[in-house]
């Protein structure tokens, strides 16, 4: 009997000392990888937003451009949607740089004034364009702030000029110019495949833009003549805006080890 015992004891002995082994036997294997796509390629958006425009404005004479009345401050607001194009090219692991063109279609509203006979018009952007570059960090894998300026054009509405006493038309106009200058501005742009909606190639950006414009000395001319009234209003406007845009990336395919 105690050989039998014994016996037993051996082999789960032997049976324990085996598990073990194959235990610690098991291969080491690598955590694969972090990836995500490169941000490098070409791109188009859409979207829409708001904004508003400042102008510092006074009457002078159009002769010689001598003030008639103190500058003031004018403004106006409203909507507009936009449409543009662009190709990035992401370097040292987490930086991207680019290259941009879009349009801006809508109308930016306020009024401007001639206080010498207490005349107003209502003026309007409405629209303008923009080309320029834009440097950023991935702050994630799919998040990408950046900053961006470069150069711009803006046309601006002609108007009616009418009595600020009663509203209506004095029989004077002014036509409509264009304006350039330069941008300044930044934003955020983010891969849609979030809470749980699987969107490759989709992206949303949302933007602010500062524009400053050229001034703009504005004939005042008669209806139906055309002719020189003698007084101009000079412009010189401020725009900013803030919008939200949809981005198709054409390349979001190929991956990349996420350096993170």
């Amino acid at each position: 009997m105690k050989k039998i015992l014994l016996a037993l004891s051996a082999v789960v002995a032997l049976t324990g000392s085996a598990s073990a082994a194959d235990l610690a036997a098991r291969p080491y294997t690598k955590a694969p990888p972090i990836v995500a796509p490169s941000w490098t390629g070409f791109y188009i958006f859409g979207g829409g937003g708001g904004g508003i425009w400042d102008a510092d404005t006074s009457t002078r004479v159009t002769a010689t451009g001598l003030p008639l009345t103190i500058n003031q401050r004018q403004s106006g607001d409203g909507w507009f949607g936009t449409v543009g194009a662009g190709y990035d090219w992401q370097f040292n692991g987490n930086w991207v740089a680019g290259v941009f063109a879009d349009g801006q279609f809508g109308s930016l509203k306020g009024t401007i004034q001639d206080p010498v006979f207490g005349f107003s018009a209502s003026e309007k952007m409405q629209d303008a364009w923009a080309a320029g570059v834009r440097l950023g960090y991935l702050v994630a894998p799919n998040v990408y702030s950046y900053v961006n300026g470069g150069y711009s054009g803006s046309h601006w509405s002609g108007t009616t000029l009418v009595s600020t006493f009663s509203g209506l038309p004095v029989g004077e106009h002014t036509n409509s110019f264009n304006r350039n200058g330069w941008f300044v501005g930044g934003g955020v742009e983010n891969n849609l495949n979030i809470f749980g909606i699987t969107a490759p190639g989709w992206f949303m950006k949302t933007e602010y833009r500062s524009a400053f414009y050229d001034r703009k000395n504005i004939n005042e001319l008669f209806d139906g003549s055309n002719a020189l009234v003698g007084r101009d209003i000079a412009f010189k406007p401020f725009v900013q805006t803030i919008s939200t845009s949809l981005v198709y990336r054409f390349n979001w395919s190929g991956p990349v080890v996420a350096k993170y």
